[in-house]
Protein backbone atom coordinates (compact mmCIF):
# COMPACT_ATOMS: atom_id res chain seq x y z
CA UNK A 1 0.00 0.00 0.00
CA UNK A 2 2.83 2.42 0.90
CA UNK A 3 4.43 2.03 -2.53
CA UNK A 4 1.12 2.84 -4.21
CA UNK A 5 0.62 5.92 -2.08
CA UNK A 6 4.09 7.28 -2.82
CA UNK A 7 2.96 7.84 -6.39
CA UNK A 8 0.00 9.95 -5.22
CA UNK A 9 0.64 13.69 -5.02
CA UNK A 10 -1.94 14.70 -2.44
CA UNK A 11 -1.90 13.65 1.23
CA UNK A 12 -5.70 13.71 1.04
CA UNK A 13 -5.72 11.27 -1.87
CA UNK A 14 -3.26 9.08 0.01
CA UNK A 15 -5.60 9.11 2.99
CA UNK A 16 -8.58 8.06 0.86
CA UNK A 17 -6.62 5.10 -0.56
CA UNK A 18 -5.41 4.06 2.89
CA UNK A 19 -8.79 4.41 4.63
CA UNK A 20 -10.61 2.56 1.84
CA UNK A 21 -8.29 -0.42 2.25
CA UNK A 22 -8.25 -0.25 6.06
CA UNK A 23 -12.08 -0.27 6.27
CA UNK A 24 -12.41 -2.78 3.42
CA UNK A 25 -15.44 -5.04 3.88
CA UNK A 26 -16.76 -3.12 6.90
CA UNK A 27 -20.36 -1.83 6.90
CA UNK A 28 -22.11 0.97 8.77
CA UNK A 29 -23.81 -0.32 11.92
CA UNK A 30 -27.18 -1.89 11.15
CA UNK A 31 -26.93 -1.27 7.39
CA UNK A 32 -25.33 -2.62 4.25
CA UNK A 33 -23.62 0.72 3.51
CA UNK A 34 -19.83 0.42 3.06
CA UNK A 35 -18.16 1.99 6.08
CA UNK A 36 -15.87 4.16 3.99
CA UNK A 37 -18.90 6.28 3.00
CA UNK A 38 -18.91 7.80 6.50
CA UNK A 39 -15.30 9.08 6.64
CA UNK A 40 -15.58 10.34 3.06
CA UNK A 41 -18.72 12.27 4.04
CA UNK A 42 -16.95 13.59 7.15
CA UNK A 43 -14.13 14.89 4.94
CA UNK A 44 -16.65 16.53 2.61
CA UNK A 45 -18.21 18.30 5.59
CA UNK A 46 -14.78 19.36 6.87
CA UNK A 47 -14.00 20.84 3.45
CA UNK A 48 -16.79 23.38 3.98
CA UNK A 49 -14.83 24.70 6.97
CA UNK A 50 -11.21 24.33 5.85
CA UNK A 51 -9.18 23.44 2.77
CA UNK A 52 -6.18 22.31 4.82
CA UNK A 53 -5.36 18.93 3.29
CA UNK A 54 -3.94 17.51 6.50
CA UNK A 55 -7.22 18.18 8.29
CA UNK A 56 -9.17 16.66 5.39
CA UNK A 57 -6.83 13.65 5.46
CA UNK A 58 -7.41 13.28 9.21
CA UNK A 59 -11.17 13.40 8.58
CA UNK A 60 -10.92 10.48 6.16
CA UNK A 61 -8.68 8.59 8.58
CA UNK A 62 -10.51 9.48 11.79
CA UNK A 63 -11.78 5.95 12.53
CA UNK A 64 -8.81 3.82 11.43
CA UNK A 65 -7.20 3.68 14.88
CA UNK A 66 -10.50 2.95 16.59
CA UNK A 67 -11.93 0.40 14.18
CA UNK A 68 -9.05 -1.24 12.29
CA UNK A 69 -5.62 -2.73 13.02
CA UNK A 70 -3.85 0.49 12.02
CA UNK A 71 -1.42 1.88 14.61
CA UNK A 72 -0.57 5.47 15.47
CA UNK A 73 3.04 4.75 14.50
CA UNK A 74 1.93 3.61 11.06
CA UNK A 75 -0.14 6.75 10.56
CA UNK A 76 2.74 8.98 11.60
CA UNK A 77 5.15 7.19 9.24
CA UNK A 78 2.78 7.54 6.29
CA UNK A 79 1.07 10.88 6.92
CA UNK A 80 3.23 12.76 9.42
CA UNK A 81 2.90 13.66 13.09
CA UNK A 82 0.21 16.34 12.64
CA UNK A 83 -2.26 14.04 10.89
CA UNK A 84 -1.53 11.21 13.32
CA UNK A 85 -2.18 13.45 16.32
CA UNK A 86 -5.44 14.76 14.85
CA UNK A 87 -6.66 11.19 14.32
CA UNK A 88 -5.62 10.24 17.86
CA UNK A 89 -7.66 13.16 19.19
CA UNK A 90 -10.72 11.69 17.43
CA UNK A 91 -10.10 8.18 18.78
CA UNK A 92 -12.00 6.88 21.79
CA UNK A 93 -10.49 4.64 24.43
CA UNK A 94 -12.71 1.66 23.66
CA UNK A 95 -11.74 -0.33 26.79
CA UNK A 96 -12.08 -3.54 24.79
CA UNK A 97 -11.77 -5.65 27.94
CA UNK A 98 -15.28 -4.49 28.89
CA UNK A 99 -18.61 -4.70 27.02
CA UNK A 100 -19.13 -1.67 24.75
CA UNK A 101 -22.59 -0.96 26.14
CA UNK A 102 -21.10 -0.81 29.64
CA UNK A 103 -18.57 1.90 28.74
CA UNK A 104 -20.62 3.97 26.26
CA UNK A 105 -21.50 6.81 28.61
CA UNK A 106 -18.02 7.04 30.09
CA UNK A 107 -16.44 7.16 26.62
CA UNK A 108 -18.81 9.88 25.46
CA UNK A 109 -18.25 11.93 28.63
CA UNK A 110 -14.49 11.73 28.07
CA UNK A 111 -14.95 12.93 24.49
CA UNK A 112 -17.13 15.83 25.63
CA UNK A 113 -14.61 16.78 28.29
CA UNK A 114 -11.88 16.92 25.62
CA UNK A 115 -14.00 19.05 23.28
CA UNK A 116 -15.00 21.43 26.06
CA UNK A 117 -11.65 21.92 27.77
CA UNK A 118 -8.76 20.83 25.55
CA UNK A 119 -9.60 20.63 21.84
CA UNK A 120 -8.21 23.15 19.40
CA UNK A 121 -10.08 24.46 16.38
CA UNK A 122 -8.80 21.72 14.06
CA UNK A 123 -9.95 18.96 16.43
CA UNK A 124 -13.34 20.66 16.76
CA UNK A 125 -13.74 20.79 12.98
CA UNK A 126 -13.06 17.05 12.83
CA UNK A 127 -15.51 16.35 15.63
CA UNK A 128 -18.27 18.40 13.99
CA UNK A 129 -17.67 16.69 10.66
CA UNK A 130 -17.87 13.23 12.23
CA UNK A 131 -20.90 13.97 14.39
CA UNK A 132 -22.84 15.72 11.62
CA UNK A 133 -22.33 12.73 9.33
CA UNK A 134 -23.59 10.42 12.09
CA UNK A 135 -26.54 12.66 12.90
CA UNK A 136 -27.60 12.86 9.25
CA UNK A 137 -27.72 9.05 9.18
CA UNK A 138 -29.69 8.89 12.44
CA UNK A 139 -32.20 11.48 11.25
CA UNK A 140 -32.65 9.71 7.91
CA UNK A 141 -33.00 6.20 9.37
CA UNK A 142 -35.33 7.39 12.13
CA UNK A 143 -37.85 8.32 9.45
CA UNK A 144 -37.86 4.72 8.25
CA UNK A 145 -37.41 2.73 11.46
CA UNK A 146 -38.86 4.89 14.21
CA UNK A 147 -37.70 3.96 17.71
CA UNK A 148 -36.47 0.57 16.47
CA UNK A 149 -33.43 2.51 15.27
CA UNK A 150 -31.98 2.78 18.78
CA UNK A 151 -31.67 -1.01 19.02
CA UNK A 152 -28.68 -0.93 16.65
CA UNK A 153 -26.58 1.10 19.10
CA UNK A 154 -24.69 0.09 22.23
CA UNK A 155 -26.68 2.76 24.12
CA UNK A 156 -30.35 2.12 23.40
CA UNK A 157 -31.86 5.05 25.33
CA UNK A 158 -32.65 7.83 22.85
CA UNK A 159 -32.57 10.37 25.70
CA UNK A 160 -28.88 9.65 26.17
CA UNK A 161 -28.23 10.16 22.46
CA UNK A 162 -30.09 13.46 22.71
CA UNK A 163 -27.87 14.46 25.65
CA UNK A 164 -24.75 13.50 23.67
CA UNK A 165 -25.58 15.35 20.46
CA UNK A 166 -26.79 18.48 22.26
CA UNK A 167 -23.69 18.46 24.48
CA UNK A 168 -21.51 18.27 21.36
CA UNK A 169 -23.33 21.31 19.96
CA UNK A 170 -22.67 23.18 23.20
CA UNK A 171 -18.97 22.25 23.09
CA UNK A 172 -18.59 23.35 19.47
CA UNK A 173 -20.35 26.72 19.64
CA UNK A 174 -17.21 28.54 18.53
CA UNK A 175 -17.79 26.98 15.09
CA UNK A 176 -21.21 28.61 14.86
CA UNK A 177 -20.23 30.74 11.86
CA UNK A 178 -20.16 27.64 9.66
CA UNK A 179 -23.17 26.23 7.80
CA UNK A 180 -22.20 22.77 9.06
CA UNK A 181 -22.75 23.87 12.66
CA UNK A 182 -26.08 25.46 11.80
CA UNK A 183 -27.17 22.25 10.06
CA UNK A 184 -26.01 20.20 13.03
CA UNK A 185 -27.84 22.32 15.60
CA UNK A 186 -31.03 22.24 13.56
CA UNK A 187 -30.84 18.47 13.13
CA UNK A 188 -30.36 17.91 16.86
CA UNK A 189 -33.65 19.69 17.57
CA UNK A 190 -35.46 18.10 14.62
CA UNK A 191 -34.25 14.59 15.43
CA UNK A 192 -34.82 14.56 19.18
CA UNK A 193 -37.21 17.40 20.03
CA UNK A 194 -36.80 19.91 22.84
CA UNK A 195 -38.51 17.71 25.46
CA UNK A 196 -36.26 14.71 24.80
CA UNK A 197 -33.14 16.91 24.83
CA UNK A 198 -34.13 18.41 28.17
CA UNK A 199 -34.96 15.06 29.75
CA UNK A 200 -31.75 13.57 28.37
CA UNK A 201 -29.73 16.36 29.96
CA UNK A 202 -31.50 15.86 33.27
CA UNK A 203 -30.94 12.11 33.10
CA UNK A 204 -27.24 12.58 32.37
CA UNK A 205 -26.80 14.47 35.64
CA UNK A 206 -27.86 11.33 37.47
CA UNK A 207 -26.76 8.45 35.27
CA UNK A 208 -23.57 9.51 33.49
CA UNK A 209 -21.00 8.27 35.95
CA UNK A 210 -21.50 10.48 39.01
CA UNK A 211 -17.99 9.48 40.18
CA UNK A 212 -16.55 10.80 36.91
CA UNK A 213 -18.44 14.07 37.32
CA UNK A 214 -17.12 14.37 40.89
CA UNK A 215 -13.53 13.87 39.67
CA UNK A 216 -14.02 16.54 36.99
CA UNK A 217 -15.40 18.99 39.57
CA UNK A 218 -12.48 18.34 41.90
CA UNK A 219 -10.00 19.00 39.05
CA UNK A 220 -11.60 22.38 38.37
CA UNK A 221 -11.29 23.56 41.99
Amino acid sequence: MAETMKRTDSVFEQAIIFATKAHGGAKRKGTGIPYIVHPIEAAAIASTMTLDEEILAAAVLHDVLEDTDTTAEELEALFGLHVAELVQDETENKRRDRPAQETWRLRKQEMLDFLTHSAGREAKILALSDKLSNLRAIHRDLQMLGDRLWERFNEKDRHMHAWLYQSVADALEDLSEFAAFKEYSGLVKETFGENVIESGTEASNVTVFPAYKTRQKERSL
